[in-house]
């Protein structure tokens, strides 16, 4: 028995270890990468402009249509060459506030349609190929609600396709409300990263990258001849954009270019954003990666391929060695001849090195103040793993075929300090079975943690405190946000 556990955990920090290098891959590609302009576009847009549609999808946002909306006019294009669809699934008041202000920018010269789904066939991806189906624009970009577009998104974008391979533009998200909690901060990390160093190094080096299902502008003939919108996954966004460059489309990335959303000031409203996200990129990495590893694309950017979809498989593996962690200092104590085993699982913080290098990177390459903003790392880590419960269940459900609803992600306005969501509508009150084992979690680590310094296994106590911290933060989190009204 105790071997077959410290082969399970071995087998989990493999896994988590593996993964925790791509960040070292990443770091290596991005200075490899350094200076590297792709496409070399022209920097003006053209002589003779195109149409261009924007799609804002949604879906009961009753408190960020109206600052949406408005941004979307306010950007800097002739009144004739653009088109707003705003794209309104919704069920409750949002339907009349939205075609209210439809009516009031259609007066004043905006070709605006407000087209109302009475069902929500398809969710997100529904909306967006209904909406493609009547769409005028040669180009159609796409803003979920939580966002308000700079005037200069067009300016930006529209000049990159005058490549003719080009198939999508993708700008990187600016924060509105990074400063509002330690919630937003560490959200804040955590995209940057993600923008800065795996979409900017990925599209510098030839590899595929995604469209972030807004703040990103299309060509209509690539979504059509990529097979347009599936909702088949919760990932849309992440499944066309694969199926789009298996056609052989080119994508871009614009890392100086950048487009202000608002981030979930919920943990429960966070919790449904990262299980779509989770579920759908495995459900995505189930259907395309055949067709990934069928294609003639170069070794190289099969593996990259697969790292990006697969790298939500690491949750469970987790949870695993959350759950062994404590057993194995009894084990290592009690039972002679396993003290080799556990002096070569040092090797395994290496891991970890190499994620703190992964967001120093992207900090350092964007904020003057990186420094001070890289002291939320260790927060940061501590919470990833406290998302461990609700991700895992994401896998599960994607691995096994379940499928469920698409479940928007709550915006409710919330930018200064002084706003304030507790009270508003779309707060999630129900209080799941996934924070009850993550408080469970936490109090398993407490004994863990008692375990371990009567045992002096001092060693094992900073991950114990990680991972108490983590489901401590993120099981307590869901629970104050749930019950709380003021």
């Amino acid at each position: 028995m105790e071997g077959a556990l410290l082969l399970l955990y071995i087998l989990s920090l493999t896994i988590l270890f593996a993964f925790g290098l791509h960040g070292l891959v990443m770091i290596y590609y991005y200075h490899k990468t350094a200076g590297t302009v792709r496409n070399n576009p022209p920097q003006q847009l053209p002589d003779e402009l195109p149409v261009v549609t924007v799609q804002l999808p949604m879906y009961n946002e009753v408190y960020v249509v109206e600052r949406l909306v408005s941004a979307v006019c306010d950007i800097r294009y002739p009144k004739d060459k653009l088109e707003i669809q705003v794209l309104d699934d919704s069920t409750d008041e949002t339907v009349e506030v939205t075609r209210r202000l439809v009516e009031e920018y259609a007066a004043q010269g905006f070709d605006i349609k407000h087209i109302h789904r009475i069902d929500r066939t398809g969710y997100k991806a529904g909306a967006l190929k209904h909406g493609l189906a009547m769409a005028r624009g040669e180009f159609v970009a796409i803003f979920d609600a939580d966002f308000v577009p700079k005037p200069d998104f067009l300016e930006m974008t529209v000049p990159h396709f005058q490549n003719d391979n080009v198939g999508m533009v993708q700008t990187r998200w600016e924060h509105l409300n990074e400063d509002y909690s330690f919630l937003t901060r560490a959200q804040a990390l955590a995209l940057d990263g993600h923008f800065v160093i795996e979409q900017q190094v990925r599209n510098k080096a030839g590899f595929f990258i995604n469209f972030n299902g807004t703040a990103g502008i299309w060509r209509k003939k690539t979504i059509e001849d990529a097979g347009n919108w599936h909702s088949d996954t919760l990932a849309e966004d992440l499944d066309l954009s694969y199926r789009a460059q298996l056609k052989g489309w080119k994508f871009v990335f614009l890392n100086d270019v950048t487009s202000p959303a608002e981030l979930p000031a919920d943990i429960n409203a966070l919790k449904t954003q990262q299980f779509r996200w989770t579920k759908g990129a495995v459900e995505t990495a189930k259907k395309l990666l055949p067709a990934v590893w069928k294609s003639d694309m170069p070794f190289k950017v099969k593996m990259e391929c697969t790292v990006h979809l697969t790298s939500n498989i690491v949750f469970p593996f987790i949870i695993m060695v959350a759950m062994l962690n404590v057993p194995l200092v009894i084990i290592k104590n009690n039972v002679a001849g396993y003290d080799a085993y556990f002096t070569l699982m040092s090797v395994f913080v290496l891991a970890s090195i190499s994620t703190f290098l992964f967001y120093l990177y992207a900090q350092k390459a964007i904020h003057l103040d990186w420094q001070r903003r890289l002291m939320l790392f260790p927060v940061f880590m501590a919470g990833s793993m406290g998302f461990a419960v609700n991700n895992s269940k994401a896998v599960f459900e994607a691995l096994t075929g379940k499928k469920s609803e698409f479940k928007r992600t709550p915006k409710y306005k919330i930018v200064t300090n002084n706003d304030d969501w507790k009270k508003k509508k779309y707060v999630q009150r129900k209080i799941g079975g996934g924070v009850i084992i993550e408080l469970l979690f936490t109090l398993y680590f407490i004994g863990g943690i008692a375990t371990s310094a009567m045992y002096l296994e001092i060693a094992a106590i900073p991950f114990q405190l990680m991972f108490l911290t983590g489901f401590g933060t993120v099981g307590g989190l869901s629970l104050r946000h749930a019950l709380s009204r003021t």
